[in-house]
């Protein structure tokens, strides 16, 4: 006996995407936004449904992704951000409550919030993440929402 197996598609078309992204590390968080302005686009996303917000920091992202997926008009948020270590013990506290902050607005709120933060120990980790070298984790954040959305809509209790 072979168990079905429930996966989202890759299809943008129908859906509303909010990206929410800090402007701290801003020459990386730039690319994480075009990395995911182009995977949305590629999967057929209407330009016009699809919002970016821009917050000050990564620490500041949570909050207003978890407002934008309160709101019912987005069937997904996308947070992007670089959160960069540094010489002292606050990037472990921003990056465990960036995750944790990005986690409870999904669990709240039954909707795809999906963390698309780069935590680097280095400037050059962060770029290679952000599309030099290990491909563009803002590109991947937006495979991950689509998928997710379309899965979502698959779902037994779903009302669509």
């Amino acid at each position: 006996m072979q168990p079905a197996v429930h996966e989202g598609r890759l299809n943008a078309e129908s859906f509303s995407f909010a990206i929410v992204a800090s402007r701290w590390n801003e020459f990386i968080s730039n690319r994480l936004v075009e990395g995911a302005l182009d995977g949305l686009e590629r999967l057929g996303a209407s330009q016009d449904r699809v919002q970016v917000y821009r917050v000050p920091g990564a620490f500041e992202i949570p909050l207003l992704a978890l407002r934008l997926a309160e709101s019912e008009k987005f069937d997904a948020v996308i947070c992007l951000g670089t959160i960069i270590r540094g010489q002292t013990p606050h990037f472990e506290y921003i990056a465990n409550e960036v995750a944790r902050g990005i986690a409870d607005a999904a669990l709240e709120t039954g909707l795809p919030v999906v963390f698309g933060i780069v935590t680097a120990d280095t400037v050059d980790q962060a770029i290679d993440r952000a599309g030099v070298k290990l491909g563009n984790k803002g590109f991947e954040a937006a495979m991950t929402a689509v998928e997710l959305v379309n899965l979502y809509k698959e779902l037994p209790d779903s009302d669509e």
